[in-house]
């Protein structure tokens, strides 16, 4: 199977051009393509471009979600907003929330800000992220259309609901936690179905609720299991994290939760998807040289630690991804051939031409 390596900015402004040709102001246009593209730069690619027609492109089109985004003030306090995002792009909607989150912390020091009737936001870090220039720690959560059922459940009700959170460091890379509560993204199964494989024992179970290795049992009529699996591995403490973000989310904010949240893929109304953003100014608690100083050493302290047998690393979360992004920043990023091509269908379609020559190829294995 061979990719096709493109410049992160060719890929940028095809997507801000794509978002534009369907009436998303061009300012708007700029916050969703780069938050698409922060995910191919991290090598998190289920949540990048390949999501542009298939989904965004999809539901703006069939006029289910709104391009202009119109934000709504429902509560404001000192250090709290509740938002309406007006069906709006969820990345947008998302960026204008975190935005207000973090000038809320700076005054006050702790603030956190719900959103209701948005959409599928891309990946969970980048708005968690979007603290640390500020010498904070972000929160991030949304809630998802049901792909898990609980422990002891045979109904997808929850979502694959991430959590993310980020804090900075000193000379170390900064700490930054993405992750779904269900053990795979629903995506991962879709792929050993089309690889005609079995899926490890423990992904999902089938429409009677029993543990399977089919992955078109899960996909028909079955769920995804939640982190940690069977209630054996402890799978119910990802049930717990799964229904904590749906009440942040869903219940908090006043948006859909567990069944109710929309199927991005189906043609019908607002999918009602809820976020809950929040940053914290270190500072109030403590100077934050003193902070950074201690997470470098907290961050030594384990990738110093003894390895395990045959392993020569240990990482702390988001620095594989800061490594894929600064080099996919120089090599180029790899989109697999038949979703270039899909690109480019999707670009003729509305008239924005994918005209971009690849940097190069490389040859990869499933």
């Amino acid at each position: 199977m061979k990719k096709l390596l493109f410049h992160a900015e060719d890929l940028k402004d095809f997507m801000v051009r794509f978002f534009t040709r369907l009436e998303v102001p061009p300012e708007d246009a700029e916050i969703a393509a780069d938050v698409l593209l922060s995910a191919d730069l991290r090598g998190i690619d289920s949540h990048g471009i390949i999501r542009l027609n298939t989904y965004y492109g999809s539901r703006l089109r069939q006029k289910l979600i709104n391009p202009r985004s119109p934000i709504q003030v429902i509560h404001e306090t000192a250090t709290t907003l509740a938002l309406d995002g007006g069906n709006g792009v969820g990345q947008v909607v998302s960026y204008h929330a975190m935005q207000r989150c973090i000038e809320k912390a700076k005054q006050a020091g702790v603030a956190m800000v719900t959103v209701r009737n948005s959409n599928h936001y891309g990946i969970a870090g980048y708005y968690a992220m979007m603290a640390l220039p500020h010498d904070m720690i972000g929160i991030s959560y949304t809630n998802s259309q049901p792909l898990v059922a609980p422990t002891y459940g045979r109904r997808a009700l929850l979502g694959t609901n991430p959590i993310a959170v980020a804090a900075p460091a000193g000379k170390e890379r900064p700490f930054v936690l993405d992750m779904a509560t269900s053990i795979v993204p629903i995506g991962r199964i879709t792929v050993f179905e089309k690889a005609g494989k079995p899926i490890p024992e423990g992904w999902g179970i089938d429409h009677t609720g029993q543990i399977t290795t089919n992955p078109t049992a899960v996909l028909q009529g079955g769920a995804l299991m939640p982190l940690g699996g069977s209630d054996l591995m402890r799978g119910y403490k990802g049930y717990g994290l799964a229904m904590l973000v749906d009440i942040f989310c869903g219940v908090l904010a006043g948006a859909a939760f567990a069944s109710k949240v929309g199927n991005p893929h189906e043609a019908q109304g607002p999918a009602n998807v809820g976020h809950f953003f929040a940053a914290i100014q270190i500072d109030c608690f403590r100077p934050i040289a003193e902070f950074k100083q201690d997470m470098d050493e907290l961050i030594r302290e384990l990738k110093e630690s003894p390895k395990a047998f045959g392993q020569k690393r240990i990482y702390i979360a988001g620095e594989k991804e800061f490594e894929t992004a600064e080099r996919y920043a120089r090599e180029g990023i790899p989109l697999l051939e038949n979703v270039v091509t899909s690109l480019r269908q999707a670009g003729d379609e509305i008239g924005v031409a994918f005209h971009y020559t690849p940097l190069g190829s490389l040859e990869i294995s499933e």
